[in-house]
């Protein structure tokens, strides 16, 4: 199982970005994905997650300006962001909950795509 993030990028303060995960492999099932983040110096946070029947949860940090979404036939979730603040620098991970074709329900991560906020 695979997940590949794109979409990161530099954004000028009060503007907008939309990160895509896409898995792939052989996934039997996936549950819950979701998008982490973390800046310099700084822990790892959850942003946003959304379960396999569409419920979302979301950092207090970004309620309001980011939505999460996803496309379950696609395998891909999705984090539209607006109203970007240089606050929200950070490397953003994509993570799922996925039941391999063969193995064990298990989470797993994508690479981290760099999200720059700046003027």
């Amino acid at each position: 199982v695979q997940l590949v993030e794109s979409g990161g990028g530099l954004v000028q303060p009060g503007g907008s970005l939309r990160l895509s995960c896409a898995a792939s492999g052989s996934i039997f099932s996936i549950y819950d994905m979701g998008w982490y983040r973390q800046a310099p110096g700084k822990q790892r946070e959850l942003v946003a997650a959304i379960s396999n029947s569409g419920n979302t949860n979301y950092g207090n940090l970004v309620k309001g300006r980011f939505t999460i979404s996803r496309d379950n036939a696609e395998n891909t979730v999705y984090l539209q962001m607006n109203s970007l603040t240089p606050e929200d620098t950070a490397v953003y991970y994509c993570c799922a909950d996925v039941k391999p074709e063969w193995g064990h329900r298990n989470d797993y991560w994508g690479q981290g795509t760099q999200v720059t906020v700046s003027s």
